[in-house]
């Protein structure tokens, strides 16, 4: 029997579940469970679900960043110019939520729990005001881009339900809900660009981010005046 717990441990362990039982079956009683304590000991660190799901979340983003900081092996920077900087950003940001069974959902929503996240942000909006940006244009890039991976993340983990490394995805990993042959015959003929849409939408979905992400880079520079 487990006498103590601390933070660390209920968090860690619920980042493991969750990429058993996914987010809805992800449970306080749950994790107790696997802990081999009592449902209230969680409560001591934890007053819901949802304070729960917050602290997840920033252990994703401290683990995220972690190596662009420089606080482990392979540490790298965000990249010059501004434009890199924002692409490795973001392509961090998906690649690490895509390692967590619906990463996106918990990532979507929910608060930071400490200041980690201030000190990679700074950076970043550094880079871009150091590019000629002023500090509300370089903080709305950031927003827009952000809000971007956070929404493909979240269906692209529809499409791809368990988690990983893109490049480890099979044809079989694929959910049959997002079969592109059997939605073409249910749309129908009569319908031509909404099947080309679904096999643009649901087809490659590296692909189809990194070129979604092309479109929002080029339109900050273009609002930009850069």
């Amino acid at each position: 029997m487990v006498s103590r717990i601390d933070r660390k441990q209920v968090v860690d362990t619920a980042l493991r579940l969750l990429n058993e039982v996914g987010l809805d079956g992800l449970t306080l009683r749950r994790i107790a469970k696997e802990l081999n304590v009592q449902a209230p000991a969680l409560y001591w660190h934890f007053k819901n679900k949802q304070e729960l799901l917050d602290e997840m979340a920033t252990e994703m983003f401290r683990r995220m960043v972690a190596p662009m900081l420089g606080e482990g092996a392979g540490a790298r920077g965000l990249g010059e110019p501004w434009q890199e900087a924002l692409l490795t950003s973001c392509r961090s940001l998906r690649r690490e939520l895509l390692g967590y069974r619906d990463g996106g959902k918990v990532f979507s929503g929910t608060r930071m729990t400490d200041e980690s996240y201030a000190r990679p942000l700074d950076n970043l909006l550094t880079r871009l005001t150091g590019a000629g940006f002023s500090e509300g244009l370089a903080a709305r890039a950031w927003w827009t881009a952000y809000n971007y991976t956070i929404g493909v993340v979240i269906e692209e983990q529809s499409v791809y339900p368990e988690p990983g490394e893109p490049e480890a995805r099979r044809p079989e990993d694929r959910d049959p809900a997002y079969d592109l042959e059997s939605r073409a015959e249910k749309t129908g003929v009569n319908y031509p660009l909404a099947v080309r849409a679904g096999e643009e939408m649901f087809g490659d979905l590296e692909r189809g981010f990194e070129e979604g992400l092309g479109i929002i880079v080029a339109g900050i520079e273009a609002t930009a005046g850069r």
